[in-house]
């Protein structure tokens, strides 16, 4: 597990500007996986992460939307970022893509909702 000053870094925010952005598209949570967390994270490296919705608060959630959230993310850390539905991985044939990635992630916001009875 790579240390979180490190990453917050590397992504050059804050761990409240990335709760805010978390908050306002419903996300409940959102890991890093790729060469962030490596020894070969470069000046022209990408951001690989991995996000999980709250689709019942945001049911109509499309491909454009992700690829806004994804221009957003740019934005913020000032380089490319690729954003992918933790469930496409989850649920794809590749099992050494699957495993590869599922097995170095670290998650870097989760929500703390609390469930009412």
């Amino acid at each position: 597990m790579v240390d979180e000053e490190k990453i917050y870094a590397h992504l050059k925010i804050t761990p409240e500007q990335l709760a805010d952005f978390c908050k306002q598209h419903h996300i409940l949570e959102l890991s890093l996986f790729g060469s962030i967390l490596r020894d070969d994270f470069r000046a022209d490296s990408d951001i690989d992460m991995l996000v999980v919705f709250d689709h019942s608060a945001n049911p109509h959630l499309s491909l454009m939307d992700l690829v806004g959230m994804e221009y957003q993310l740019e934005e913020m850390v000032g380089r490319e970022v690729d954003l992918i539905e933790k469930r496409s991985i989850v649920d794809s044939d590749n099992w050494i893509r699957r495993k590869n990635i599922l097995n170095t992630t670290q998650i870097i916001y989760e929500s703390k909702r609390v469930l009412s009875a």
